[in-house]
């Protein structure tokens, strides 16, 4: 809430999570686009793989012969492109901006497609950033789409807020790791989550263990899985634990995300269709 909050929402235009009446706030889709179905991928902390459970998702969909697209919704770090190897901008057709599409037909729009440099940082405020992310849905020519897979960056702030609050969002598929911060960093998705309306459908716990290469044995190297345990205390019906493999990363970095086979995936990722 800001500082020089009145309390009075009918004058104020701003789309913080304190309003008190009913104001939609939601964006219409690119005129020349269909989408079925919107799957946003959450997390109340960064650098717990969220990125990549979005791009899993978007695979094991497209290899069930859905017709599938990823709207990177992480501004100041998109990632998204490069585990699929794409590289190069988009270009303005005549229904709207063109998104990039993977060597498995996955449509892809994100910021580093529309930047001279993906390297450089993105420098905006807040309600610039959350602003591209509404005109990627807007302004986007996404065809005819089955499922759209959101990659939303790390907390609870202004982008998370316009994507709840613009998309059609049909459920929230939470991403998280075993160390004991974990239980803060799901309550704050879920809380958000249900201030918004918006369903939780899955709870992903990355680098949940590895497996040792001799005997097979799992090792909880983060500490013990909190997943069934988180899952049942806020009520989130499906979950997947998700192994430490180099191998995942070694894919990614060199764009071959549609090649990685995770176990377990396609089954959860059936059950979030």
């Amino acid at each position: 809430m800001s500082e020089e909050c009145t309390h009075d929402c009918k004058t104020c235009g701003k789309t913080c999570g304190e309003r008190k009446e009913n104001f939609d706030f939601s964006a219409k889709l690119n005129a020349a686009s269909k989408v079925g179905k919107v799957i946003a991928v959450a997390s109340g902390k960064g650098g717990v793989g969220k990125s990549f459970v979005t791009t899993m998702l978007a695979v094991e969909a497209s290899r069930r012969g859905l017709k599938v697209g990823i709207l990177d919704a992480d501004i100041t770090g998109p990632s998204i492109p490069k585990g699929f190897g794409i590289e190069g901008g988009c270009y303005q057709g005549e229904d709207g901006i063109e998104p990039s599409v993977s060597t498995g037909g996955i449509r892809v729009i994100s910021l580093n497609m529309l930047v001279e440099n993906p390297s450089d940082p993105v420098v905006w405020r807040g309600p610039v950033i959350a602003g591209a992310v509404k005109q990627f849905w807007t302004d986007v020519h996404w065809g005819e789409l089955d499922v759209m897979f959101v990659d939303m960056p790390p907390g609870t702030g202004d982008v998370p807020l316009t994507v709840f609050q613009s998309l059609p969002v049909d459920g929230v598929v939470v991403v998280t790791t075993p160390q004991d911060l974990v239980e803060m960093i799901v309550a704050k998705s879920v809380k958000m989550a249900e201030m918004m309306k918006k369903k939780v459908i899955g709870l992903v716990e990355n680098m949940s263990y590895i497996e040792c290469p001799h005997c097979g044995k799992r090792l909880n190297v983060f500490g013990e899985s909190k997943a069934d345990e988180l899952a049942k205390r806020f009520s989130i019906p499906e979950t997947l634990r998700l192994p430490v493999d180099p191998s995942y990363a070694a894919s990614i970095d060199v764009g071959a995300a549609e090649m990685v086979e995770v176990p377990g995936f396609a089954e959860f990722a059936a059950r979030m269709l």
